[in-house]
């Protein structure tokens, strides 16, 4: 059978995400509109009779700013060192030179495929264009042309990808989806809702910890932390009379539900630890 990782890069924002909940055909990875949503390495795995294909999406490539921008250009470079293909995704809307830029400075080892995405948004000469630059560069094997948010040409992508996958041996049990604890889809689920809900700096200054997970009959009783730079942010998440936070506790409640398939209780408080993305310790603690 087919076997291999396959390791999603590209640009904040390029779509990475979506892309890697289309193939998969889960959702394992949180989306937003903003950038850097993407913090950690997550893997997917997509099973059948015919192959095993280890997915990873990585955080969008930028220069750092903070140390959690160094773990996360850290996650990007452990992807790099272990991909037998690498998916170079860019939107079809970007400036060409800079998505360039930025596979080059890879500086890959493997084959890739340039993907195009959000060509919903783009004309066929457009994309015709695109995949014409691409395809003229050294680290391009191949160009596909999708649009993951509309599943648009997914199995079409599936099957270049096929084509460059090694035989073997599969790394993981057929039944697993992914090799990461319940507990981090479920913080991510609610820094998700961070996301959606405010403005501004607040989401890429808060992190989200689960500290309590217990599974008792019919329900599970769950205990978060969300962590911030400073008490003003705490109030925002807060909001008046605690307006903010039951808003983030019911949404994110009614999808962690969902990806559980439990009932569930959510307790979440708000932390201050300030300059926490700056701190080694801290970072370690929230799984940095």
């Amino acid at each position: 059978m087919k076997v291999g990782f396959v390791n999603i890069f590209g640009k904040p924002n390029a779509g990475k995400s979506t892309l890697l909940n289309a193939l998969i055909g889960e959702k394992l990875a949180i989306v937003s509109p903003k950038v850097q949503t993407t913090r950690h390495r997550i893997k997917g795995f997509l099973n059948t009779n015919e192959y095993q294909i280890i997915f990873s999406d990585t955080p969008g490539i930028i220069d750092p700013r903070y140390k959690l921008h160094e773990k996360m250009m850290q996650s990007v470079k452990s992807a790099l060192e272990d991909a037998d293909l690498a998916l170079l995704l860019t939107d079809i809307t970007d400036k060409q030179e800079e998505a360039h830029a930025v596979f080059s400075a890879l500086r890959l080892k493997v084959p890739a495929i340039v993907v195009l995405n959000k060509t919903d948004k783009a004309s066929a000469e457009k994309v015709k264009q695109a995949a014409a630059f691409y395809e003229t560069q050294r680290y391009c094997k191949k160009t596909v042309a999708v649009s993951a948010l509309q599943n648009t040409n997914i199995n079409l992508l599936l099957n270049a990808i096929l084509d460059f996958l090694p035989e073997g041996e599969p790394f993981y049990d057929k039944d697993d989806l992914t090799d990461l604890p319940t507990r981090f889809f479920v913080s991510e689920m609610i820094r998700e809702k961070i996301f959606e809900l405010f403005e501004d700096e607040i989401p890429y200054h808060t992190a989200v910890i689960v500290t309590e997970f217990k599974e008792k009959t019919g329900l599970i009783k769950i205990t978060a932390e969300i962590i911030v730079h400073r008490e003003t942010q705490k109030a925002i998440i807060i909001g008046e009379k605690g307006k903010m936070i039951k808003q983030i506790g019911i949404s994110a409640r009614t999808e962690i539900e969902a990806f559980l398939n439990s009932k569930i209780f959510l307790e979440l408080f708000v932390k201050v630890r300030p300059k926490w993305r700056d701190n080694d310790v801290h970072l370690k603690e929230y799984g940095y």
